[in-house]
């Protein structure tokens, strides 16, 4: 990946969700033996990275990873997590990459997961003043100089702001949305990376379950008021249709291959040849079970004509 040591699968275990519905950019109850066997099952599997971040649940989702891998006595995945989103005895969340928030982020981070080095260290968004963006990749640079984190990157960066940070320490990835329903990175930010060998592991490649197969208007309609997609636009009209069109397309390609929507969505990220990787998330050891696939398959030129037709 990128500049790093660090050979990834295609496929990563993206742990948002696992945080619970208990934080503002929740996802609903989850129950943490769901969780953990989730965890379990991507790794039986095969997949070999977990991205997680301290917010995800205020602290609850690098819990739970440490969690799992106490208990998995397999080969240790790499764990990736994030900086830059903090919060206080509110729950309230804030933004911060003064070093010292930074620095102060990595040691909890460090706690919670039970390690003692993260393989991939991430700010989390870009603040909006470009010099605490630099002051954060300036004390990222910095701790791993120290050997706290092995590599560092980014994540909702733009081009400028990915630019920026890369002339002050090398970036070895960075971490965009990119899905059949958002594909601004191809614009700027995938070229880029593939021109620089910066790594791209791209999030929500299934647009956070409109694309996987399983999502319906009725299933929307009865999403928990915890679940912060109740709030996102790609989940109400006027996208919503275009949106659940796609998720169908998606249907009837899976079906020709044996696989789920969910499978063939990711499959066409993970077509793009700057895409190192893509994160996807799960809440139980059967939605693993119906993602893993997605790294073994081709979909055809004119299957991909299709999909960017709608």
């Amino acid at each position: 990946m990128g500049n790093s040591d660090l050979h990834i699968t295609p496929i990563g275990f993206g742990a948002w969700a696992i945080g619970g519905g208990d934080w503002q950019f929740g996802w609903g109850e989850q129950d943490d033996r769901e969780s953990i066997g989730a965890i379990h099952r991507a790794l039986e599997l095969g997949v070999n990275w977990i991205d997680t971040a301290a917010v995800y649940g205020l602290g609850r989702s690098e819990e739970v990873v440490a969690r799992a891998l106490a208990e998995w006595t397999g080969p240790r995945p790499y764990i990736f997590t994030k900086c830059g989103m903090v919060w206080g005895e509110d729950r309230k969340v804030d933004y911060s990459l003064r070093a010292e928030s930074v620095r102060r982020e990595c040691e909890a981070s460090l706690r919670r997961l039970k390690v003692e080095r993260i393989d991939l260290y991430q700010i989390h968004w870009p603040a909006d003043d470009a010099a605490e963006t630099a002051e954060g990749w300036h004390e990222m640079a910095k701790l791993q100089r120290e050997g706290k984190v092995r590599w560092i990157g980014v994540s909702n960066f733009n081009l400028d702001e990915l630019q920026a940070v890369q002339h002050i320490a090398p970036v070895t990835s960075l971490q965009p949305p990119y899905s059949l329903i958002r594909r601004e990175a191809e614009i700027e930010l995938l070229p880029y990376c593939l021109s620089q060998q910066i790594g791209a592991i791209c999030y929500s490649p299934m647009a956070s379950g409109l694309l996987s197969g399983a999502m319906t208007r009725e299933r929307i309609a009865g999403l928990p008021l915890n679940d912060w997609r109740t709030r996102n636009p790609e989940f109400q009209e006027p996208k919503l249709s275009r949106n659940l069109a796609i998720a169908q397309l998606l249907r009837d390609i899976g079906q020709r291959h044996g696989v789920s929507a969910g499978e063939a969505a990711i499959a066409w990220v993970l077509r793009n040849p700057a895409i190192t990787g893509a994160i996807v998330g799960a809440r139980n050891a059967k939605q693993v079970e119906g993602i893993v696939g997605a790294a073994e398959l081709r979909l055809a030129p004119g299957e991909v004509d299709e999909l960017l037709a709608v």
